[in-house]
């Protein structure tokens, strides 16, 4: 949902702050997969101290991108097939049911709002930005929100989150982003025309269509 000037303000902290830079490290591949994070190394490059980075992968570890163990700290969880079907299979029970829903009940405002998180991303996708999976679970979210299903939404957000590595795995080999992008562009047509058995459709085969590719991928 677009932000409105008298909504409530979140002060980020450092810590949270912290966790999208180590999020977007681990999407970009920059700390791989089983990889242990070491946490005086990523300290000093990060110019931060340890209690706020640990803070941070606390909350990763929340999001299941990062797991820990006693004495050997944190490590960047594997991507794994039975997950990504698991978190695809969720994903499509919730997704394509809430954004027809919320299509019929968006506001001019919210149709705006999710055409320029649409713009955004392509734009991001274009330059290769490292911007581009925040964007995408953006647009998603922007699809899902209008209505006021809080709790719908905050499950959508969570999922993506949890999707994020392995969408950003689908769009590796040649020519998935221009598809992505064509897919997205397809739905967000009839999420504004408010054609709520069309966006359920489009979205059900967007997401069966990654989850086939990460199958044969993983």
């Amino acid at each position: 949902m677009p932000p409105t000037p008298n909504s409530n303000f979140e002060v980020r902290t450092i810590s949270d702050r912290l966790g999208d830079v180590v999020r977007d490290l681990i999407l970009a591949g920059e700390i791989a997969p089983g990889m242990a994070i070491r946490q005086d190394a990523l300290a000093a490059q990060l110019r931060v101290s340890k209690v706020p980075l640990r803070e941070a992968l606390a909350r990763l570890e929340q999001d299941g991108l990062v797991s820990s163990a006693a004495n050997r700290g944190y490590f960047v969880r594997p991507l794994v097939a039975e997950e990504a079907e698991e978190v695809f299979a969720l994903r499509l029970k919730i997704e394509p049911d809430a954004a027809a829903k919320a299509c019929i009940l968006a506001t001019h405002d919210e149709q705006a709002y999710a055409q320029n998180m649409l713009e955004n991303l392509n734009r991001e996708t274009a330059n290769h930005g490292p911007g581009a999976s925040a964007l995408n679970r953006a647009f998603h979210l922007s699809l899902v929100s209008p209505g006021g299903a809080k709790v719908t939404a905050e499950l959508v957000m969570r999922l993506h989150v949890l999707a994020d590595r392995y969408v950003r795995k689908h769009l590796e080999p040649h020519n998935r982003s221009a598809r992505a992008a064509k897919e997205h562009r397809d739905i967000l047509d009839h999420w504004l025309a408010k054609h709520g058995d069309k966006v359920d459709l489009l979205i059900t085969q967007h997401l069966q269509q990654t989850l086939s590719d990460l199958r044969a991928q993983l």
